[in-house]
């Protein structure tokens, strides 16, 4: 599958700056980039290029070259192909990979607001424990369910070269953006460069406030990855009303619902298909209601796939979670680290929380450089769900371990806590993510709780602990 660049210029509605060539390499980021490659970069400058030069790729696709960096390519005699929105290029890159190094591969996609990441990854065990070669792009962090970059396309191809891929579960990010702006229908571009057999579908609210303002059009965003599909099934959420609604939208494809009321539901003692109990409560990797959604949306999309019940029930039993999904850390006290960086994901996981027995010390991450809007809403999920518990609150800027994209900016800050005062909110800030875990430490009992909730500002807090307690600073642990 050999292309020129002029083909590929006219396929993702590109200018080619350059001289034609034939493309036999790979679709890369800069950094990995071989001789023969093409590089899909947002924005590139001069040095850019001439790291591309040196490394010998057949050519560079960018939004956004900056400086002299068009004129540098010139010299120096590398073709550049100038893009309005650099998700087409990234889509085709997805969709050409899959048709090179994985054309006979069942495709599983999996979208939504919440759970997305746990889902994927139970769906990618059941297949892998089951003695399957699968991929998946998801990983603790879900740093490349974004498909923003060519990463993942990259790694399908490194994949294939090693092993003889049967199944891919893609992960599929609901909403995008690049400096402010929305990638419209990020999700149905995706879905239809991936061009899956199931889609799966956890649910949907407001997480990017900012590229989307309502929670239609979150929705409708969403829904991308149904109305993308040529073929298959959509396993969709019943218990979500929204999601439910998308059963609708697309006439070349079947339905499957999951949740209460359908025919893979969870009832007090365990998980049921039809009336047949497939997994006893004490058998889950998760107890908490939103988990238990997580895992039936797997089961479901498995289902859909035709896998033996008993791949399905081994798979589920054996799953260890991905990190930062309601882990626990530590204990005596009992601390759990959760990925709650939303207000659905904010209020599921300290309701979850608060049925344990003992008082709750929260220590709350604030989004940096994520906007007003994200930071005031995620301070209402917050505030409205401890209001009636016994808890303490702690809130960080993480200032101490976040890079340069995620410092908390005064206005984002002032609005997280205004908010916090305007419920009536006790409440002690610390700027540092390390001040802030000394003071759970030093104050909660051994009966307590420590819950560590927040994105990126809370990623690094595992390590930390384990310095902490290491040097022994604290009284009580």
């Amino acid at each position: 599958m050999v292309l020129s660049l002029k083909v590929i210029a006219d396929k993702i509605q590109g200018e080619l700056r350059g001289p034609d060539r034939r493309f036999d390499g790979i679709f890369t980021t800069l950094g990995h980039a071989r001789e023969g490659d093409i590089v899909i970069r947002h924005w590139i400058d001069e040095n850019g290029v001439r790291m591309g030069s040196e490394k010998g790729v057949c050519a560079i696709i960018t939004a956004d070259p900056r400086g002299d960096a068009l004129k540098f390519a010139e010299d120096l005699g590398i073709p550049i192909i100038l893009v309005d929105r650099i998700e087409f290029a990234n889509a085709f890159a997805l969709r050409w990979a899959i048709k090179k190094f994985a054309p006979g591969t069942r495709r599983i996609v999996v979208t939504g607001t919440n759970g997305k990441s746990t889902t994927t990854h139970m769906i990618y065990h059941i297949l892998k424990s089951s003695g399957r070669e699968t991929y998946t792009n998801t990983d603790s962090k879900s740093e490349f369910n974004t498909l923003i970059d060519p990463v993942v396309p990259a790694q399908i191809a490194g994949e294939a070269r090693r092993r003889e891929l049967e199944y891919l579960v893609i992960e599929v990010s609901e909403v995008q953006g690049w400096l402010g702006r929305v990638m419209e229908d990020h999700a149905y571009l995706m879905t239809r460069a991936i061009d899956p057999e199931v889609v799966v579908i956890t649910n949907v609210a407001l997480d990017h406030i900012g590229l989307v303002n309502s929670i239609e059009e979150a929705c409708w965003e969403v829904s991308g990855a149904v109305r993308a599909m040529n073929r298959g099934i959509a396993v969709l959420n019943y218990e979500d009303e929204r999601v439910r609604s998308m059963a609708n939208l697309n006439k070349k494809v079947e339905t499957f619902f999951y949740g209460e009321g359908t025919s893979v539901s969870y009832r007090e003692d365990g998980i049921y298909i039809d009336d047949g109990l497939l997994l006893s409560r004490d058998d889950l990797p998760f107890q908490s209601r939103h988990f238990i959604q997580n895992t039936l949306a797997a089961i479901a999309a498995c289902i859909c796939l035709k896998l033996p019940i008993e791949d399905i029930r081994a798979g589920v039993s054996s799953y260890k979670p991905l990190e930062r999904r309601f882990s626990i850390i530590h204990e005596d006290p009992l601390i759990i680290d959760d990925f709650a960086h939303n207000p659905d994901g904010i209020k599921a996981t300290i309701e979850s929380a608060a049925t344990m027995n003992g008082r709750l010390w929260i220590v709350c991450a604030i989004r940096g450089s994520r906007g007003k809007e994200i930071n005031t809403a995620n301070a209402k999920a917050l505030a409205k769900t401890i209001k009636d518990i016994d808890y303490k609150l702690i809130v960080t800027d993480s200032y101490d371990v976040v890079d340069d994209l995620n410092i908390v900016k005064d206005h984002e800050r002032r609005a997280f806590l205004e908010i916090l005062k305007e419920h009536g909110i006790r409440y002690t800030h610390y700027r540092k993510l390390e001040d802030a875990l000394m003071e759970a430490l030093n104050r909660a009992s051994k009966d307590d709780i420590i819950l560590l909730i927040g994105a990126q500002g809370m990623d690094p807090a595992a390590t930390l602990l384990e310095k902490i307690l290491k040097a022994g600073v604290t009284d009580q642990c």
